[in-house]
């Protein structure tokens, strides 16, 4: 049986897990700006295969170092999807990586919506083909920046908001990036569709970080997956990496093997 080692780099946070059998494990998280290879010794014990998605070059190639036969992700790959793009190489890995764990999973077409540091909006056609996407800043970023250029506004800590008339300044803020938000992406949602699907109705999956928090409480969304990116990878992976029966990583003691099976 197949065990995979899947990797998603991410600019604020890299997400790892073992995954066999179609069954993903659970994800660490790691923060991405101090990712070293060490971080991989107690997680990836005897992997067939590793699967790597990056849009952090320098930490692409700390991955490489350490799996110099990982599977990255890339256009010329088999990702069971077709790509109607005019420059196939400018999507980011984690797009494709959401767009075929999309088609696999919840089938075609589709909006996938990724709340990371950046929100991106990713298009399936109705023929399973990427044709491009939005991307707009992420609400860490917003609230980051509000921050960081102002000499009043707090750092906060994102949240449902009890109400939208904020009564103190953290709730003013709370409630502007999280209705804000909401605004941004179900009016963009709505120009997507009414442009490229004028007569038909496209999956909404919300995936990413913050998925479940703009997802609360709203009908904007079909499906929320945090997982989706990984699921990807995994379709891909089973697509594009033999097995060659040989382990693809640093071979463990028995013990920390087992505990680290799904």
């Amino acid at each position: 049986m197949k065990r995979y080692l899947l990797i998603d780099i991410s600019n604020s946070f890299t997400k790892v897990a073992l995954a066999r059998d179609n069954r993903i494990g659970r994800v660490h998280r790691l923060k991405t700006p101090t990712l070293a290879a060490k971080d991989f010794d107690k997680i990836a014990s005897h992997v067939d295969a590793v699967v790597l998605s990056s849009v952090v070059p320098k930490k692409t190639r700390v991955v490489l170092k350490k799996f110099p036969s990982a599977c990255v992700i890339s256009h010329s790959l088999d990702l069971g999807i077709g790509i109607d793009y005019p420059n196939p190489a400018a999507i980011g890995a984690d797009r494709l990586a959401n767009a075929a764990g999309c088609v696999a999973h919840y089938g075609f077409p589709a909006i996938v919506v990724d709340f990371g540091t950046a929100v991106t909006f990713d298009v399936i056609s109705t023929n399973g083909s990427y044709i491009g996407g939005v991307i707009a800043p992420g609400l860490g970023s917003m609230t980051n920046y509000l921050h960081d250029r102002t000499a009043l506004l707090p750092l906060i800590r994102l949240r449902e908001p009890d109400c939208v008339v904020g009564r103190s300044t953290e709730d003013a803020m709370l409630s502007g990036t999280i209705h804000g938000y909401r605004g941004l992406v179900g009016n963009i949602l709505a120009k997507i569709q009414a442009e490229t699907f004028p007569s038909s109705r496209p999956h909404f999956i919300a995936t990413g970080g913050d998925a479940e928090l703009l997802a609360s409480g709203e009908s904007l969304f079909d499906v929320v997956d945090p997982l989706l990116t990984l699921r990807g990878l995994l379709v891909i992976g089973e697509k594009n990496t033999p097995f060659s029966g040989k382990p693809n990583g640093p071979r463990q003691t028995d013990a920390l093997r087992d505990k680290n099976l799904l």
